[in-house]
């Protein structure tokens, strides 16, 4: 009996089995009307979700040979170009370089991409399509590094029209090489270029060309830099000639900069002026302050080779004189002037001491003798000029005793006829008391110091400004 029961069940569970796969092949194959829904509930269908089948390929791309160029074996073709600036990003004068991001945009005609278009729209691509078509091999000439910005995609845009005119556009930030002179530095203008062309087509198999002449190149008003001044942006072309494989066209995106000065006259100028200036108060202290005065001259010394530095460490090792270096070097020049003329006043001051030091020993007691009388005594005068002031010629030297002797009766009787002949001699040795007179070396450092300077200064920005 319990085998019976479960051959029952096995039947019934392979018929029902049966009936449900008949079931679905019917509705497979359209015999199995559904029901009507009410038309309480009836729905417009989603047109958008009907399969149509395989579209019809427009472009044909697999039907061509896309490595070759368009024409291939006739004319060059040609293709226009045009360039949106969109920033400039950084001028480094180290490296003698310049990074531009851009907007670059390739024209030309394929017939092989030709489509039929009721119409006439164009058809829009992203950067997939740009790998299966033939498209201008242009680069950036000179360039140091360049790069196509992919986020979040590929900034690639393909523009195919119906008669097989193409418009290929991509953003590019490029780094490329600027031959700069630095000689008026930092009182210069540069003129920098960016330039393109094709690496493998000659001018006989393509040809490169500013799409829309002058107007080709268009920037934002709004690009601006820290130290430059953008003048002026232009175009221009010409051809390039390799001696291996021959005449390219070459595409050129100029522009002029200007740096503003502003910045260098609050960082180099204006402190390289006051420690000239500084180096001046030397000569109104007392030059028997010389701890004083020594400091002074230091203190400016360094401070102008550590600005020297500090300029030449933000340049590039270049093997000719810079504006700047003409400024500061002057200016270290003065400073360092102004030290050597104390060391010429300390040296005198020395000097005069000594002789006066001197002409006390030779002379221990003037003793009862009027201040106006023994004036000349002061070391003012040598051994020779004492003995002619006191009345004896210079030819004829007394002795040690007779000098002490003679010199001081002659002072005591006849002071008022000396003085005559003290001021006409006196007259004839100006210039060399002005050497032995140290508060006069300081007079005129203070006038000769300061309009040489400004001389120097008139003259320095009227020939670089």
């Amino acid at each position: 009996m319990p085998y019976f029961t479960r051959l029952i069940l096995f039947l019934f569970c392979l018929m029902v089995l049966v009936e449900s796969r008949k079931t679905k092949r019917k509705r497979w194959t359209g015999q199995v009307e559904t029901p009507k829904p009410s038309h309480l509930y009836k729905k417009n269908l989603d047109v958008t979700k009907i399969h149509k089948g395989k579209p019809q390929q427009l472009l044909r791309v697999d039907e061509h040979d896309f490595s070759m160029r368009p024409a291939f074996g006739g004319p060059a073709i040609p293709v226009g170009v045009d360039v949106q600036v969109e920033s400039l990003d950084s001028i480094s004068e180290v490296d003698m370089d310049f990074t531009m991001t851009l907007y670059l945009r390739h024209y030309w005609k394929d017939e092989r991409l030709a489509f039929s278009s009721a119409s006439n729209k164009s058809m829009t691509f992203d950067g997939r399509l740009v790998k299966k078509i033939w498209v201008p091999d242009v680069f950036f000439v000179h360039s140091k590094r360049s790069f196509t910005h992919d986020t979040t995609t590929d900034n690639i845009m393909l523009r195919v029209f119906p008669d097989g005119h193409v418009l290929y556009s991509m953003r590019i930030t490029v780094t490329a090489m600027c031959n700069m002179d630095f000689s008026h530095f930092p009182l210069d203008s540069q003129t920098c270029s960016l330039e393109l062309e094709s690496y493998a087509y000659t001018d006989e198999d393509l040809m490169l060309y500013w799409k829309n002449g002058d107007e080709s190149l268009k920037t934002d008003e709004k690009i601006s830099l820290s130290q430059f001044l953008i003048q002026k942006f232009h175009t221009t072309s010409r051809l390039a000639f390799y001696s291996s494989t021959g005449w390219y066209n070459r595409l050129y995106i100029n522009f002029t900069l200007r740096r503003h000065i502003f910045f260098f006259l609050l960082q180099t100028y204006f402190p390289a002026t006051l420690m000239v200036m500084l180096s001046w108060v030397s000569f109104w202290i007392d030059r028997r302050a010389v701890p004083a005065r020594v400091s002074l001259g230091i203190t400016t010394v360094l401070t102008m080779t550590t600005i020297i530095t500090g300029v030449n460490a933000s340049m590039p090792r270049v093997s000719y004189v810079k504006a700047v270096d003409i400024y500061l070097w002057v200016s270290f020049v003065f400073v360092f002037l102004s030290v050597l003329e104390y060391a010429a006043v300390n040296y005198l001051t020395t000097v005069q001491e000594r002789k006066e030091r001197r002409l006390r020993e030779k002379f221990p007691c003037m003793c009862g003798m009027l201040h106006s009388k023994t004036m000349m005594l002061d070391g003012s005068y040598s051994e020779s000029e004492a003995n002619s002031l006191a009345g004896y010629p210079r030819s004829h030297i007394l002795t040690e005793e007779e000098r002490q002797d003679k010199i001081v009766v002659h002072l005591g009787l006849s002071g008022d006829a000396n003085a005559a002949r003290k001021k006409g001699l006196l007259k004839g040795q100006m210039g060399f008391r002005i050497f032995q007179n140290t508060h006069a070396i300081d007079k005129y450092s203070r006038l000769i110091f300061p309009a040489s300077y400004i001389f120097f200064n008139l003259i320095y920005w009227s020939v670089f400004s």
